[in-house]
């Protein structure tokens, strides 16, 4: 393809959402300064927190940057990941498994998106990606109800419950693909655009607690996949990766921080989108970081 900008970009375009946590709120931004362009995603893809950001843009790609922006703006730590210390030590004792129960996640899903929406109600075609516990490999959902699809896609272990879904217990596809590219090309995307929640500084300064300590494992884990992963797609056709917010030190448990990453992420996205040039097949943007911790 001749030189153009991100509006050139071969379609469909498949939007890949990464997973992260309260970071999410990243995405919002990204997707407030991707909608003042003509750049109509084809396809989602999109994991844990990234797919329920996922599926309200599959569902309304024209106003989810709007709807997320009001949906995160009510978002706390007691709603997502809801009891104290004390609560967290009751449940692992009673359950074994995680520290809390996925009733306050399910219900913000169906505040975002109604409890009974199928993935054939939305606009445009959706993959929720988990992990077959089974087998330790990616499992997409991309039919049925929404609810139990995303409940298992950010089945973070050890910190909610598997999902049984088809017979199949299902965790957070985060652990095998947080940033799902390869899927969203599965389903024929010819270019992609990559919302990525991590970005060098993300990590919290302590891990004061077992929930801290899991979702930071769970971080460092994931990044050999998405920098391995970015290079290989990228060898085939265009990749955007929008740039995250400057970094802070912010635990995927937090927040309290939404707003600034909201403007932080539109901000430097749409710097980035400006100033874009797009010549072919390749990796255009912030490569994810191999070492940053």
């Amino acid at each position: 393809m001749p030189t153009g900008s991100v509006e050139d970009l071969p379609r469909p375009i498949g939007y890949v959402l990464g997973g992260g946590g309260s970071l999410g709120a990243i995405q919002v931004g990204m997707l407030q300064a991707l909608s003042e362009r003509d750049v109509r995603p084809g396809l989602v893809a999109g994991t844990s927190v990234g797919s329920i950001n996922g599926a309200v843009l599959a569902s309304d790609p024209n106003g989810a940057a709007n709807r997320l922006s009001h949906a995160w703006a009510r978002m706390t730590r007691e709603k997502v990941f809801p009891g104290g210390l004390i609560a967290q030590a009751l449940m692992l004792q009673r359950v074994k498994t995680h520290l809390f129960p996925n009733t306050g996640l399910a219900e913000m899903i169906a505040e975002f998106l109604g409890a009974t929406v199928e993935f054939a109600d939305l606009e445009l075609p959706f993959a929720a990606v988990t992990m077959n516990v089974a087998t330790a490999q990616p499992h997409v959902l991309r039919e049925g109800l929404l609810l139990p699809a995303l409940l298992a896609s950010a089945a973070i272990p050890g910190i909610y419950p598997p999902v049984v879904h088809d017979g199949l217990r299902l965790f957070d596809g985060g652990v095998v693909a947080n940033v799902p590219m390869r899927q969203a090309v599965a389903m024929g995307a010819r270019s992609l655009i990559v919302l990525d929640c991590f970005f060098p500084g993300q990590l919290p300064g302590s891990t004061d607690t077992i929930a801290d300590i899991l979702l930071y494992t769970a971080l460092v884990t994931t990044r050999t996949q998405a920098v391995a992963e970015a290079a290989l797609v990228a060898a085939e056709l265009p990749v955007v990766y929008l740039p995250g917010p400057a970094p802070r030190l912010i635990s995927p448990l937090d927040f309290t921080h939404t707003t600034e990453l909201i403007e932080d992420a539109y901000t430097s996205s749409r710097l980035f989108l400006d100033n874009l040039e797009i010549t072919g097949r390749g990796l255009y943007g912030q490569h994810p970081p191999e070492a940053v911790f």
